[in-house]
Parts: structure tokens; C-alpha cells; sequence
């Protein structure tokens, strides 16, 4: 079956956020938007590169998303790009992030954002920074898996 058959389909990727951060646990959140938001995302105008999550009064919130200005709207009816949004969690995922983020200094970071069965998803994770040690050890790692793969195509 195909992605839009099952009604899943990714909009964007932070794929720099595997590089700079040891990911731990991955939680999907729903996201509190504007009408011209949502029409933005469905047209892929999103950015995740520097946006992080913060849980806050007992709300876990989504902050320095780029999500692009939609154009067809005017500008008085437009949003600001880069506000602060609401992560729809359950209460019980919300207790236990707080619990991980304040006790051992991790970080809420976006990983990707998604369209499923109509409504924007976003998976979150509860990550770790990596050292320049760690980032050139992965680079190293990820080379001498492509080596042998051309090893073993050749052969």
C-alpha cells in the first residue's frame, strides 16, 4: 500500500537532529495551529532546523518553528512565523518528560512533521547532545557501512 492510502505523509524532517543529538525516546504529539498554518504545512513550507519543545505549566509548548506565511491569505489574516505552539500530549507523557528533562538535562527537540489521516502530527523526542568525538565516530561508522556494502556489491 502506498503512503496516502494509509493516510500518512511526511512533511518535513529534521534530519540534523540525528546528527547532533543521541535520540532516547520518541513521543507523536498534535500541534494547536491557525487555518493559514495548517494550509502552510500542507504545502511543505516548514522548517524544524532550529526548533525545540519546552514543557511549561504543565503544557509542553513548540517554539522556533519556521512554518512559511501562506501566500493566497492577506497579510491581515497571516501568522507569525516563528510563535510559540501548543503540543497536544496526554497528561501522564507530559508528568514523566518533565521528570527526564529536569533531572538528567535532556532536550525536547522536533524530529518530523506529518500529515496523518488529516490532522498535523509531530514526533518529538527526548534527546542527549552529542560531543564532536561522538559526531566523528558516526560519521566513521556510516562510511565503513557504505565501504562494505560496495565491498559486498562488487563481490
Amino acid at each position: 500500500m502506498s503512503e496516502n492510502s494509509q493516510g500518512y505523509k511526511v512533511v518535513t524532517d529534521n534530519r540534523q537532529a540525528r546528527y547532533l543529538y543521541e535520540i532516547l525516546e520518541t513521543y507523536e504529539a498534535g500541534i494547536e495551529l491557525t487555518g493559514t498554518e495548517v494550509k502552510s504545512i500542507r504545502a511543505g513550507k516548514v522548517n524544524l532546523q532550529d526548533g525545540y519543545a519546552l514543557i511549561r505549566d504543565g503544557q509542553a509548548w513548540l517554539l522556533n518553528a519556521h512554518i512559511s506565511p501562506y501566500n493566497a491569505s492577506g497579510q491581515y489574516f497571516n501568522h507569525e512565523p516563528r510563535r510559540t505552539r501548543r503540543l497536544l500530549l496526554h497528561r501522564e507523557e507530559i508528568r514523566k518528560l518533565i521528570g527526564k528533562v529536569e533531572q538528567q538535562g535532556l532536550t525536547l527537540i522536533p524530529l518530523k512533521m506529518y500529515l496523518k489521516r488529516g490532522w498535523v502530527k509531530i514526533t518529538i523526542a527526548l534527546a542527549r547532545g552529542k560531543k564532536v568525538h561522538d559526531k566523528r565516530e558516526d560519521i566513521k561508522r556510516r562510511q565503513d557501512q557504505r565501504d562494505m556494502q560496495r565491498a559486498m556489491k562488487n563481490y
